[in-house]
């Protein structure tokens, strides 16, 4: 036991307690008096640059330079080669472009701001490594038929340019710089697409337990008689949601699969027809979430295109509304409209080919609506959500819901655009500024609420059966999410590695103008396709190709209307050429969703999808986007591709079997 001190008398511990507290207040007393006596020190930074130094990718970096006047920005190589130069303004960050190295010896930068000099460095990588990371997933998710490893290894790859070419810092790289900021992207709308995939899981969930799902199964079973009028019943269904690809998506293909199961169309065929019709008509609707994201970045090319242009050229081109222009681009959308055109005949002809042909002729056969061993996105297997023994089989219970997420969806659009926008602004702009993604989690709540409240309102399920099948929906939407969430993270991958920024490059250089829709549907679908977004790949092109094109044809030619086709074809074949590459690809977001709402396996759905993708994508490259260059009417190229898709279906198609009208009426699905 330790004695206590005597009164009066210091210990060694109080002793040591008031040294240190003399120390910080003389230390504390000398920094004010330097603060004081010396001037103030502005810092001057670089405040952002490239993850990856692509070799002979142009790329930028952000100053900043935070004194009393204006400083001279130099940036250097290695060897002391100027290679850019500006003037930052004080306190303003300056973005300095085209900066570009040929050689890992030009490292690192020397950035002079100023008095003050900075290194910048960065991995650096040759231009065509920024291509492997996505590459290489999709061509391990193909071959080996399995998507999650497959994401993670593209994952890594990119992660280990980015780390420096260090393996043990690439794999933590990927968790804590993609994996969990893809999760957490609230700007982007990751986080509310995923609460808004779960809420609609649980949604599903619900009306599965309370019997509305088997209800609605047996409502249209008289309408939908056979595989065609089933197939045709679920393209209208998503005509019908146009407003948004997301929730066309996820409600028809949660919406229609009891049915199609019953009818016994494959897993993959529901897929196809949910992501072929989702975002061809959000594309070309003039009044849907896509619409004003399109509009400003077709405003912003022509804000650029502008200074390409002389006289009446330029006079002309400020003129145009950039919703006009958007207008007047969707009959030259080709790939989308060839594409729910094809989803129609493959419908309507009850005809298929090539992987799409065997799953259907498998499911109608009864050999299983999926393939046996397919890892499906959504679990609709014994662990899924069942009617409750005993529970009414009544429609009602499943529309209501559904019907309550489209309106409020709908509403929610319209609120909040018109808060933004005013109360004066037209219907297009209201759309074009609303918030989608707060819309989406209001209608998917709403959905689950009114769900819930009509379990409970008719006893149909106590508070604890709509607790339990709401979590038993949540989860059967969990592989998907994990298959989402990769998804966006390799495209973050894309990005730092410059995916986007060495496909766009193969624009640049002196193109013949007759070529340059085709070559520009060819670049934005293989960006698509590479990074899974369309969205991003519209934002790089758009403000790109349109001064390109005024430029390739020397700014003359658009005012008295001889090359404003020209024009209209670049503009629709970077919004076609997304999608076109989205559709393609296994990485892609609405792509990962589509398998989630039919409860497909996702690699069986792009393998499945990819040939008519394909036949479509080049029916519409040649006929559309080249054909119209060469002076074909839009109209006459679009009844053409029509007519070719067609006679390829009746050539090279194979009737799908009916199963039979009493095999539709009978029993459970």
């Amino acid at each position: 036991m330790t004695r206590p001190a005597a009164r009066g008398q210091n210990p060694p511990g109080h002793r040591a307690a008031t040294a240190f507290r003399h120390a910080v207040r003389t230390l504390c007393v000398g920094l004010l008096v330097a603060a004081v006596a010396s001037p103030a020190v502005h810092a001057q930074e670089v405040v952002g640059g490239p993850k990856v130094i692509l070799s002979s990718v142009p790329f930028s970096l952000t100053v900043r330079g935070e004194t009393e006047l204006s400083a001279l920005v130099e940036v250097r190589d290695a060897g002391g080669t100027l290679l850019a130069s500006a003037t930052a303004a004080p306190g303003v960050e300056r973005e300095i472009r085209d900066i570009s190295v040929d050689s890992r010896e030009a490292l690192p930068l020397q950035v002079r701001i100023g008095e003050a000099v900075h290194e910048v460095s960065a991995p650096y990588a040759p231009a065509w490594f920024s291509i492997l990371p996505p590459l290489l997933a999709i061509a391990l998710a193909l071959i080996f038929k399995e998507v999650i490893t497959a994401l993670l290894a593209g994952i890594w790859l990119g992660a280990l340019a980015v780390a420096g070419y260090n393996p043990l810092q690439a794999t933590w790289r990927v968790v804590d710089e993609y994996i969990v900021p893809a999760l957490g992207d609230t700007d982007g709308g990751h986080t509310q697409i995923v609460v808004f995939s779960l809420l609609l899981g649980g949604m599903v969930g619900l009306i599965s337990r309370n019997g509305g799902t088997m209800g609605v199964v047996r409502a249209v079973a008289p309408l939908a008689r056979n595989r065609r009028r089933g197939k045709i019943a679920t393209m209208l269904a998503g005509l019908a949601i146009f407003f948004d690809d997301y929730a066309n998506t996820l409600v028809v293909g949660n919406t229609m699969r009891p049915i199609t199961d019953k009818l016994k169309l494959s897993r993959e065929k529901l897929a196809y027809l949910v992501d072929s019709t989702a975002a061809p008509v959000a594309a070309l609707v003039p009044i849907s979430t896509w619409v004003g994201y399109e509009v400003s970045l077709i405003g912003d090319g022509l804000g650029s295109a502008v200074g390409e242009a002389t006289g009446a050229e330029a006079a002309f081109l400020s003129g145009l509304s950039p919703y006009t222009v958007f207008i007047q681009t969707i009959p030259y959308l080709f790939y989308p409209l060839l594409a729910l055109a094809f989803v129609f005949l493959t419908s309507a002809m009850n005809r298929d080919f090539g992987a799409m042909a065997r799953a259907e002729a498998r499911a109608a056969a009864g050999r299983g609506l999926h393939r046996e061993g397919a890892m499906l996105a959504t679990d609709t297997g014994k662990g899924f959500v069942q009617a409750k023994e005993g529970a009414p089989h009544r429609w009602w219970n499943a529309a209501i819901p559904v019907l309550t997420v489209v309106l409020v969806v709908l509403g929610g659009l319209y609120t909040s655009g018109r808060a933004a926008v005013g109360p004066e602004a037209a219907l297009k702009d209201v759309f074009g500024a609303a918030d989608p993604f707060a819309t989406l989690l209001w209608g998917s709540l709403a959905g689950c609420l009114v769900a819930a409240a009509l379990s409970i309102g008719q006893r149909l399920l106590s508070v604890h059966e709509c607790i339990d099948a709401w979590v038993g929906g949540v989860k059967a939407m969990m592989i998907a999410m994990v298959i989402l969430t990769l998804a966006w993270s390799l495209g973050a991958v894309t990005t730092d590695v410059g995916t986007a920024d060495y496909l766009s490059q193969l624009l640049s250089g002196n193109l013949p103008l007759v070529l340059l829709p085709a070559v520009v549907f060819i670049t934005a679908g293989a960006m698509a396709f590479a990074t899974g977004t369309s969205w991003t790949t519209m934002a790089i092109l758009i403000p790109l190709v349109i001064p390109l094109t005024v430029s390739l044809a020397g700014g003359t030619g658009f005012a008295d209307g001889s090359l404003y086709g020209i024009l209209l074809a670049t503009t629709s074949s970077v919004l076609a050429g997304a999608i076109w590459g989205d559709h393609c690809s296994p990485i892609s977001d609405t792509t990962v969703l589509s398998s989630t709402a039919a409860a497909c396996d996702h690699v069986d759905h792009v393998r499945t999808q990819l040939p008519y993708a394909v036949l479509v994508g080049v029916t519409g490259l040649l006929l559309g986007s080249l054909g119209t260059s060469l002076g074909i009417p839009h109209w006459v190229a679009l009844l053409a591709g029509v007519a070719v898709l067609a006679a390829y279906l009746r050539v090279f198609g194979t009737p799908v079997p009916e199963i039979g009208e009493e095999a539709v009426t009978e029993g459970q699905p």
